[in-house]
């Protein structure tokens, strides 16, 4: 009996609700050798008071020592073992815009990046392009031809486009362009099996192409392309923890996620207030919340702890307004680590609070790197998130005579 078959056996239904309010790359490390972290050195009088209440402890996402994409990381939360059920990123993208992806077709997370005039790239993401200035660009890709094959492209957010080749014999297993450092050129695409050797073969030709007709762009004038992967077959939520669930986020690729594990997608938020706006309407619809913030995330990879620590102190500031709903179990925590120290994902564990009225809270007073360790939660699988989530809502039966 996997996990999700005893979810399935024990799930009971009340009215409870829990509330998952995630912030993305959460863990941090100190700059330097005895210094504090982003979440120690944030000042976060909403999350200490929650600490009182709650019980803490540190999430590890895949494995000890493996540092997750936001796909596993998230997975990971949602209760599925993310080496069981491994999404590309490009699948999770392209269902975020509401893209539906047909059984054989291969999905591509794209990054527009910056050439120099020797052909390595400059940056990875174009400057952080516009969302309005990147749309035209990526539209201006539909005019590529390959025959045989039916090409999608649609705009994302930012520096992110997808795009989906369908067509018949197209694996998804194909490594990525992007070289995740500067200073070099891209990658050509390479089939990991024999099965994705078309695919390579297609992207190869995507990509020559492209560099034609991006050539002109200032900024974007190339793109990288990641997480190649074709559609995934996930158990839903109502199905293994019979909850109606409900997704507020703002970027596509955790939209997506949300979607195929059979979560609703609620609202039309572009900031965390509106997200908590979102949150407020809804409330009555709903069983379990997902939230989803993403800038503690992305200033870590920007290397920027200044701004990560007030990305923390944002999120320390809008829970008084969850807390008001009085949800059955609130939980605070992570995907993975994105110290602002690495400049990128990391494998340590994730500082991890849960606050409900019958949890069993630790002695701390503060909620940090350093207070987890000694958590009563202690470390953990992430994947039994929510299986403590379930039994402190009092939705899960007894195990056994």
């Amino acid at each position: 009996m996997d996990m999700h078959d005893l979810t399935r056996e024990l799930q009971l239904a009340n009215d409870s609700k829990i509330v998952m309010f995630v912030a993305d790359g959460l863990g941090g490390l100190p700059m330097s050798p005895g210094g504090k972290t982003e979440l120690e050195t944030a000042v976060v009088p909403n999350l200490a008071n929650l600490a009182k209440r709650g019980v803490q402890g540190a999430s590890i996402p895949v494995k000890p020592g493996i540092a997750p994409g936001s796909g596993p990381g998230h997975l990971g939360l949602f209760g599925y073992d993310p080496l069981k059920y491994q999404i590309g990123r490009g699948a999770l993208e392209a269902t975020g815009i509401g893209f539906e992806l047909r059984d054989g077709d291969v999905a591509i997370r794209c990054n527009f990046c910056t050439l120099d005039s020797s052909g390595n790239i400059s940056d990875r993401r174009a400057g952080r392009i516009s969302s309005e200035d990147s749309a035209p660009i990526a539209i201006s890709l539909r005019q590529i031809k390959i025959p045989g094959i039916e090409i999608f492209v649609e705009p994302v957010k930012e520096h992110r486009f997808v795009v989906v080749f369908r067509g018949e014999g197209l694996g998804g297993n194909v490594a990525d362009t992007d070289p995740q450092r500067t200073g070099v050129p891209p990658l050509d695409p390479v089939a990991n099996d024999p099965a994705s050797q078309k695919t390579a073969a297609v992207a190869k030709e995507f990509l020559t192409q492209a560099k034609k007709i991006l050539a002109g762009q200032p900024k974007a004038n190339f793109h990288t392309m990641r997480g190649f992967a074709n559609k995934p077959a996930l158990p839903s939520y109502g199905e293994v923890y019979g909850l109606k669930s409900a997704a507020i986020a703002v970027y596509p690729m955790y939209k997506g996620l949300a979607r195929l594990v059979g979560m609703e997608i609620v609202g039309k938020a572009q900031t965390l207030s509106e997200q908590i706006d979102t949150l407020e309407q809804s409330w009555k619809d709903y069983d379990f919340f997902f939230i989803h913030f993403k800038y503690t995330d992305s200033t870590g990879e920007d290397g920027n702890f200044t701004e990560k620590v007030k990305r923390i102190e944002e999120l320390d500031g809008i829970l008084p307004r969850i807390e008001k709903l009085n949800p059955t179990v609130l939980i605070v925590t992570g995907d993975h680590s994105t110290p602002s120290f690495l400049q990128s994902h990391s494998w340590h564990p994730v500082p991890t609070l849960l606050v409900s009225d019958c949890c069993r809270p630790d002695p701390h007073v503060a909620f940090n790197e350093s207070t987890c360790i000694t958590g009563g939660l202690g470390h953990f699988e992430a994947q039994y998130l929510m299986t403590l989530a379930m039994a402190n809502a009092g939705r899960l039966g007894k195990f056994g005579a």
